[in-house]
């Protein structure tokens, strides 16, 4: 009698049974109560069905759906969405193998498109984005980063016709440095921006001894050659599917739920008709642009150059603006035996001790997250506290926050895999008033540096042996300080925080925070975080750290490579910019140069950054014959045309009057500040350059001028004509180095006399002296118009 009973308990909470809605959908199954639950098929009005499990109302489980289109899923639900992993096939024939977040593409995936393309990796929210491989059914193929559906980062491009291109990529198109191998066996290795050639680099014929790709991999700060990124696509399927952008309509998800229809109105209504129209995308052919073919860092291409016959020692130093070749020097590469032994020996000599003893070998790894550790932290903490002004006590010695970090993790901190430190912030409330007073958000702030991207480490030729980091995004620089720095930091913290909040447009550095990190055996780093003067979409052709002074202010040409900054006596330019915009250049320089000289301030420099523009006359000097690419015909809008030719962007800088709704306003070091009077317009001016965009003028930012150059002897025909050289130029300025405190002894000074030095050559003067000597040279550099 007891099992009867329970039998007929179970039959009445899953029962089978068939029940027919007022709309005319039907469905057929098990119920638990009143809800489908258990194995069971729906059919939809307009034909649609689903067939599978079903756990109290809501398809649930293994599944398959069928569209009218012919469209089909299968695979799994879960709480009425696609989710987890399924294959879905398209009305037009396209096949989408991988996982699914509510009904959107999320993880790793492959999907073969109508016309036979194939993309196999990752997916976030409906996008190709992470690590993926897409072949083309032209033959092209392409492995390597993705972001919002578009090549972006460092990836490898390979052409049907066997050109090869390895490095970086930005929104479909090759941005930043890469190497592009030719089918013939020739290599340049060189700058792009926006899918053109855009800076220095060096073309080595086919035959040529090339340096060391993996090097050069190493140079790039990459510990993958392209062999592994290549083969990175193989092992996809093997990882853990990972939660990675959204572009797929939910509204399917909101109709899937069915615990209340047989409760309210009994209907069910499942648009599943909207969800197969928008699970048909198109080609990525038709949303993928390049400009050029490409080349590959591979294992095979070194392997590959020890058997080459080395021909030919030619090789071609160049400079492009925009895809236009603007300078070319013909170089003999044989070096004699001593030359080899000499540079071997210098080797050798150049490497130095930094942090490498400190960290026991893996200093950038561990510094690197000591820092993002600590940032998170004390930034997370001082964040909620609510806002007010600053009082004097908060620029005191108490004004500390100051955490031990074990490697195991503590009540207060998270474990992680650096080692332990001990963990100090200087003036944190300070710092957050002056994030705000610059409108930096504090998460921005935090993901930008603490982020999973990292940081990257920058190479530094200056005498002062710190060490800089780049935030992933180009936003923040990271500098390793001096002790001595530190305390003059701290000392004119007041007057600065007093001084950048009475000038927005102030050149001088932006500092945004001060911190630093001790190890328990007592060794101390201590850092600053700043601004980056050079965030621009724009590339920068040219760095210079003018100081006013002569003496060693030169560069060996032969140590000058595409980000080596310059020195004064190196500057071949005078730039000539809008009467106002001069002006107000100057009267700015005026009022920093006195805070620098109120607080015993010397040796500081402006840095400043050069994009040039490509001049209309040498639209005709492309590449010569022997180096024209075989562009692949990857798509017919981006900027090649039927017959294979560069669309070089038109000549010129324009001042329009100023829009903000026009240009970007994305928070980052440049977003504070006024947008500048043009003397041309007579009112506030963005900068509007043909083929790239238009940008926000403000005092050291976007700033338009002509670089004029006089030609020597050497450079043109006669001696009897006076010619110059000009470009339109975008300038970026700043001033940097403004923690070298005025502390000269009587024997420094006599030692400087003694070698008979020009006072105004050398950079250990009294501050007033070398405010008056800095500001005179900027008037060199930056003539008032005739």
């Amino acid at each position: 009698m007891v099992l009867f009973r329970h039998l007929l308990d179970i039959e009445d909470r899953e029962s089978i049974d068939k029940k027919v809605l007022s709309n005319g959908e039907v469905y057929s199954g098990t119920f638990k109560g009143t809800l489908p639950h258990g194995k069971g098929k729906y059919m939809w009005c307009d034909g649609a069905v689903y067939k599978g499990d079903w756990e109290e109302g809501k398809m649930t489980g293994k599944g398959q759906i069928l569209w009218p289109s012919g469209a089909k899923y299968e695979g799994d639900f879960s709480g009425g969405y696609l989710h987890g992993i399924g294959t879905l096939i398209g009305h037009d024939g396209s096949e989408y193998r991988g996982a699914w977040r509510m009904n959107i593409r999320h993880g790793l995936g492959r999907k073969q498109y109508c016309n036979l393309d194939v993309y196999e990796g990752s997916w976030k929210e409906g996008r190709r984005e992470g690590c993926g491989g897409y072949s083309w059914n032209s033959g092209n193929t392409y492995i390597g980063n993705w972001k919002g559906g578009k090549i972006c980062g460092r990836g490898v491009m390979k052409w049907e016709n066997g050109d090869i291109f390895d490095g970086f990529w930005l929104n479909g198109l090759r941005h930043g440095s890469g190497v592009y191998r030719f089918a013939d066996g020739g290599y340049y290795f060189g700058m792009w921006s926006m899918g053109l050639k855009d800076g220095k680099g060096t073309f080595y014929p086919a035959g040529t001894e090339h340096p060391s790709l993996r090097r050069w991999c190493s140079s790039l700060g990459c510990y993958e050659s392209g062999r592994n990124l290549l083969s990175h696509s193989s092992s996809l399927n093997s990882e853990k599917a990972r939660v990675l952008n959204p572009n797929v309509m939910r509204s399917l998800s909101e109709r899937m739920s069915i615990s209340g229809i047989f409760k309210d109105s009994g209907r069910f209504s499942l648009g599943t008709a909207s969800l197969d129209e928008n699970l048909s995308h198109c080609s990525l052919a038709s949303e993928f642009i390049c400009r050029e073919p490409s080349c590959m860092l591979s294992q095979t291409s070194d392997e590959g150059q020890n058997g080459v016959q080395d021909n030919c020692t030619i090789i071609y130093e160049r400079e492009y603006m925009q895809g236009v070749l603007r300078n070319e020097r013909v170089r003999n590469t044989e070096p004699s035996r001593k030359t080899k032994q000499r540079n071997k020996f210098h080797v050798k000599e150049a490497k130095r001790k930094s942090y490498v003893d400190i960290f026991q070998g893996h200093w950038s790894y561990y510094l690197m997250l000591s820092l993002q550790l600590g940032i998170r932290y004390t930034v997370g903490k001082i964040t909620p506290v609510p806002r007010r002004g600053v009082r004097d006590s908060d620029f005191g010695d108490r004004a500390r926050i100051r955490m031990y970090f074990p490697r195991k993790g503590s009540q207060f901190t998270p474990p992680h895999y650096s080692v332990d430190f001990y963990w100090k912030d200087y003036c944190p409330m300070v710092f957050r008033n002056l994030r705000e007073m610059f409108k930096l958000d504090a998460a921005e702030y935090m993901m930008s540096i603490c982020g999973d991207d990292g940081l990257t480490e920058l190479p530094s030729s200056g005498k002062s042996g710190s060490i800089f980091f780049l935030s992933h995004d180009d936003r923040f620089v990271i500098k390793t300080l001096k002790k001595s720095e530190l305390k003059t930091l701290l000392k004119m913290l007041p007057e600065y925080y007093s001084h950048v909040g009475n000038c927005a447009n102030t050149l001088i550095t932006k500092f945004f925070g001060v911190h630093r990190l001790t190890l328990r055996g007592g060794k101390k780093v201590r850092f600053v975080v700043m601004g980056n003067m050079f965030c621009t979409e724009l590339r920068i052709h040219g760095r210079y750290d003018l100081k006013g002074s002569t003496q060693g202010r030169y560069t060996d040409k032969d140590k000058v490579g595409e980000n080596t900054t310059l020195k004064d006596l190196d500057l071949a330019y005078e730039f000539h910019m809008d009467m106002m915009l001069r002006e107000t250049l100057f009267k700015q320089l005026s009022l920093d140069c006195s805070f620098l000289e109120s607080q015993q301030i010397i040796d500081y420099s402006l840095l400043l950054g050069i994009h040039f523009r490509a001049p209309e006359q040498l639209r005709a000097i492309l590449e010569p014959p022997a180096t024209m690419l075989n562009h692949a015909t990857l798509a017919t809008s981006d900027g090649i045309n039927s017959q294979g030719k560069l669309l070089i962007p038109p000549k010129g800088l324009l001042l329009v009057t100023h829009e903000p709704s026009s240009v970007s306003n994305t928070p980052g070091p440049h977003i504070r500040g006024d947008t500048l009077k043009a003397d041309s317009l007579g009112e506030e001016a963005d900068l509007f350059l043909p083929g790239t965009g238009r940008l926000r003028v403000q005092l050291g930012v976007n700033m338009p001028a002509q670089a004029s150059h006089k030609l020597t002897q050497d450079e043109v025909d006669s001696a009897e004509i006076e010619l110059f050289e000009v470009y339109d130029v975008v300038l970026y300025m700043g001033i940097i180095d403004i923690l070298q405190e005025y502390k000269v002894k009587k024997k420094v000074e006599h030692a400087c006399k003694s070698l008979k030095f020009d006072p105004l050559s050398i950079s250990i003067v009294e501050p007033k002296l070398y405010a008056k000597r800095f500001v005179n040279f900027m008037h060199k550099v930056f003539p008032q118009p005739p």
